[in-house]
């Protein structure tokens, strides 16, 4: 099948019309307002809520606005949000690392009182010991606020102070009053601005990607600052050898989110055509980083690989992610940016995605080596300037829809796109389904199948209920439509 997808890339037809847009007329009727308000703010009179969020930068994002709700449905004061350090992420990032701090302050004080630390008559008190510290073994997923209003609140009210430890997924989309869903959709499109440092070097990125026809998008100034423009614009500081990276004339580019690093790999429990030495490596992982899961697949039967397979729960090989971008009709002359962390599979398996589009680019190709040292070391903030690279592309792939960054990415592109920036969202199962038959189908078929389903993906719809805001902000809390 790969070689009848550089077959078809060599002949060079002409890319069909819709594949760098999405439905304009009903994409652009959707424009943001989540930054209106109809409160006065709350003087946080209840105590103090502390955060230490799990996970990457992409988890930790969703539970600072998740927690700012709670702050507020709770009448507290927050804490400026702090981050676990993780041994799968290995980053000691602090939220004023990644995010402006005073600009998340002074944006959100019409809504919550923000403060830097714990009055001092707190900052002694032992917090476990009083029962202050709730942990997500002691909080549901999608906790509805009747719980924090029932079990929260009374601790609050008691100590002055709850810091929540974890603080993945805990707060419910659904039922969640218009206001303070509209307050979630405020933080994280309108509160989250990246500092400076990552902005100017996130600039010199998307510049760079985008060649010599360089302009300002749409997306710019939200992720760039108000120096965007110039940042965008200024080739000054290019040296020789990134001219020579971005010499096509065209400024369009693709960027495709491909999440297959070790983690979801391992996680995932799909086998991905690397025999014994790939289920040994992967165990060992699953052991070291996922033990409950390790010993839960001594303990319990799972699904086989090729089940899982089949329902489209495996996350897309990078052999299946070009593969679809072929199919749907990408020239190999697209500039493809590659995000995400250290590929599973290394070289080789990025090898099959050059060999059909040799325009491909990561990061560390773009920036030089002094550009990306101060970043050396934290996940997080390398990961940010994967986030802007995404969300400011002409045009948006991600190859796994439950992927935190892909998710983020194509709620911002949504809200600020204005019905220009379009995302393509494969259907796993469906997918999978077409290239199972990958063996015996022709390349026309395969093409004309891969199209349909990812067309169908493309339609404009108000959120579904109990889905994610962040991910799908079409909705009337977030967005207001004409």
């Amino acid at each position: 099948m790969l070689s009848l997808a550089a077959n078809a890339l060599v002949e060079n037809k002409l890319e069909p019309k819709d594949l760098w847009q999405e439905p304009k007329e009903q994409a652009s009727a959707w424009k943001p307002c989540a930054d209106q308000r109809s409160w006065t703010p709350d003087d946080g009179k209840n105590g103090y809520i502390m955060v230490t969020a799990n996970g990457g930068i992409n988890q930790q994002r969703v539970a600072v606005c998740n927690i700012v709700v709670v702050a507020r449905l709770l009448n507290a004061a927050l804490v400026i949000p702090k981050f676990m350090l993780s041994d799968v992420w290995t980053d000691a990032s602090q939220f004023g690392d990644i995010y402006q701090e005073e600009h998340f302050m002074e944006y959100l004080s019409p809504d919550i009182r923000i403060v830097k630390e714990l009055p001092k008559e707190l900052q002694s008190l032992d917090l476990e010991e009083i029962g202050s510290v709730v942990t997500d073994i002691e909080v549901m997923k999608e906790a509805k606020p009747d719980f924090y209003m029932t079990h929260i609140l009374p601790i609050l009210l008691k100590n002055r102070v709850i810091h929540f430890v974890g603080f993945g997924n805990r707060l419910a989309f659904d039922p969640l009053p218009f206001e303070l869903q509209r307050l979630r959709c405020r933080c994280n499109f309108h509160a989250l601005n990246f500092v400076p440092r990552i902005q100017e070097t996130a600039a010199l990125l998307v510049r760079r990607l985008r060649g010599s026809g360089s302009y300002v998008a749409p997306l710019d100034l939200h992720l760039l600052g108000p120096k965007s423009s110039s940042l965008i614009l200024d080739k000054k500081s290019d040296s020789p050898v990134q001219e020579e990276a971005t010499s096509s004339s065209s400024s369009k580019y693709l960027a495709l989110h491909l999440r297959f690093e070790i983690d979801m790999v391992a996680h995932s429990l799909c086998y991905f055509g690397g025999g014994e030495t790939e289920q040994k490596e992967l165990d060992s992982y699953r052991q070291k980083h996922f033990p409950s899961l390790s010993t839960l697949t001594k303990k319990k039967k799972f699904r086989s690989a090729d089940v899982l397979r089949t329902e489209g729960l495996c996350p897309l090989t990078p052999e299946e992610a070009v593969l679809m971008l072929a199919a749907l009709g990408f020239n190999r002359e697209t500039r493809v940016f590659v995000a995400g962390a250290n590929i599973y599979g290394g070289s080789k398996r990025l090898a099959v995605l050059t060999s059909l589009y040799p325009n491909l680019v990561t990061k560390e190709k773009l920036l030089t080596e002094s550009e990306l040292q101060p970043f050396k070391n934290f996940s997080s903030q390398l990961a940010a300037l994967d986030f802007i690279a995404c969300a400011a592309a002409d045009a948006f792939a991600m190859t796994d829809s439950g992927s935190q960054l892909s998710s983020l990415v194509s709620g911002y592109r949504i809200y600020y796109g204005g019905g220009k920036m379009p995302t393509i969202r494969p259907n796993k199962r469906r997918l999978s389904d077409i290239l199972l038959k990958n063996s015996t189908i022709e390349w026309n078929v395969f093409e004309r199948r891969v199209r349909k389903a990812i067309r169908q993906t493309k339609h404009v719809f108000a959120r579904p209920n109990g889905r994610s805001v962040y991910r799908y902000p079409r909705c009337k809390e977030c967005m207001c439509h004409a």
